[in-house]
C-alpha cells in the first residue's frame, strides 16, 4: 500500500513541474450551509486537473534507461493530457488509448501536448476496463513503451495523494475532506494524505448515482464493476482497481452519492459564485454538500475540485443541451 512516505516522496519530486493550487472560500457558501468550506482548485492545475500530480511522479520515477522507450496510458481526457505534458517535460514519446467518445476539447489538449492516440473501439458506447487493457497491451507490444495506469498504480496514486498534503498544510483545522471517485486514484491518495496527517479527518468518497460503483463496493466489501454507467461525469464511469479499493476500504470514512441534476446546479454554483469553471466530475463533491448527502454544519471542510475541463460549447444548464 502507498504510505506518506511515499507521497511525499512524490511531492519533493514533482513541485517543479505542477502548481500549488490555491484554496478558495465563499461567506455566502458558508452561511448557507453553516459550515468553513475551502474549495482546493485543482482547476488551476496544469493540463486542468488533478491528473498531472500523479503523471508527472509516474513519468519522472522512471530511470533513463525506461524514459527512452516512452510511456502508454488508457484515458477519456484529462490522464491523457496530463501523462503527454509529462512526457513532452521529460522529452519521452507518449501512447494514449482513448475512446472516441471523449470529448473533443481533450483530444485537442493531448495533441497539443503531442500524445498519440489510439482510438479505443468498444462494445458498448464506454470501452470496458478489459477493452482499455487490451488497447494498452497492444500498444505495448509494438512500443515497448512503460504502462503507466491513470488510478491503479501506486506512482499514480502517491502523486494524486500531494493534493491533500498540500489541503492539510494549507488548512490545518481541517475536518472533513469530500473528493471525487472513478477509479479511486485521487480518493486513495486523499485517504493515505489525510488519514496518516490526522487520523480524525473524515475522508468521504463522492460519486454519481449513476455510477456508484464505489459505495456498493465499500458496502459489499468487495469490488463491483461498473455496468454502462450513465452519468455527466465521464472522469467518473470507471470503476476502482485492486491497488486502491483495499486502502478506500482501509481509510474512507464513507461514499456517497448524487444525483445528475446536483451535479449540475454545483457546477453552476461554482460558476455564479466562485467564479470558477469545474468539470462535471469535478462538482460531485460539492453536489454532496448541495443534497446534504453530508452534514457538513460547524466544521472546516476541504472540497477537492479536481478539474476544469468543460466544453464551454455545450454547458449543460443551457436548455438546447440538456438531457
Amino acid at each position: 500500500m502507498v504510505n506518506l512516505s511515499d507521497i511525499r516522496a512524490a511531492n519533493q519530486r514533482i513541485q517543479k513541474y505542477v502548481h500549488r493550487t490555491p484554496l478558495l472560500s465563499s461567506s455566502s457558501l458558508n452561511a448557507d450551509t453553516g459550515a468553513r468550506l475551502a474549495f482546493k482548485c485543482e482547476n488551476f492545475q496544469r493540463t486542468g486537473a488533478f491528473k498531472a500530480r500523479g503523471a508527472f511522479n509516474a513519468v519522472f520515477s522512471l530511470v533513463d534507461q525506461q524514459a527512452t522507450r516512452g510511456v502508454v496510458t488508457s484515458s477519456s481526457g484529462n490522464q491523457a493530457a496530463a501523462l503527454a505534458l509529462a512526457g513532452r517535460t521529460r522529452g519521452i514519446p507518449v501512447y494514449v488509448a482513448m475512446p472516441k467518445i471523449a470529448l473533443q476539447s481533450k483530444v485537442a489538449a493531448v495533441r497539443r501536448y503531442g500524445g498519440e492516440i489510439t482510438w479505443v473501439e468498444g462494445t458498448e458506447k464506454v470501452p470496458t476496463a478489459e477493452e482499455y487493457d487490451a488497447a494498452v497491451a497492444a500498444i505495448q507490444a509494438k512500443t515497448q513503451a512503460n504502462a503507466v495506469h491513470p488510478y491503479n498504480d501506486p506512482r499514480t496514486i502517491a502523486g494524486q495523494g500531494t493534493c491533500a498534503l498540500e489541503f492539510a498544510e494549507e488548512q490545518p483545522r481541517l475536518e472533513m475532506v469530500l473528493a471525487p471517485v472513478g477509479g479511486g486514484g485521487l480518493l486513495a491518495g486523499t485517504c493515505v494524505a489525510a488519514k496518516e496527517l490526522n487520523p480524525k479527518i473524515k475522508v468521504i468518497g463522492c460519486e454519481p448515482e449513476m455510477a456508484n460503483d464505489a459505495q456498493r463496493s465499500l458496502r459489499s466489501g468487495r469490488i463491483l464493476t461498473q455496468s454502462q454507467p450513465q452519468t455527466i461525469a465521464d472522469g467518473l464511469r470507471t470503476s476502482l482497481g485492486y491497488l486502491t479499493f483495499p486502502i478506500i476500504q482501509h481509510y474512507c470514512d464513507d461514499v456517497v452519492t448524487v444525483s445528475e441534476k446536483a451535479i449540475v446546479s454545483a457546477m453552476r454554483l461554482a460558476w455564479e459564485i466562485l467564479k470558477i469553471i469545474i468539470e462535471p466530475s469535478s462538482a460531485v463533491a460539492l453536489a454532496a454538500v448541495l443534497e446534504a448527502k453530508v452534514e457538513v454544519s460547524g466544521r472546516c471542510v476541504g472540497i477537492i475540485l479536481s478539474g476544469g475541463n468543460v466544453d464551454v460549447d455545450h454547458l449543460p444548464w443551457i436548455p438546447e443541451h440538456r438531457g
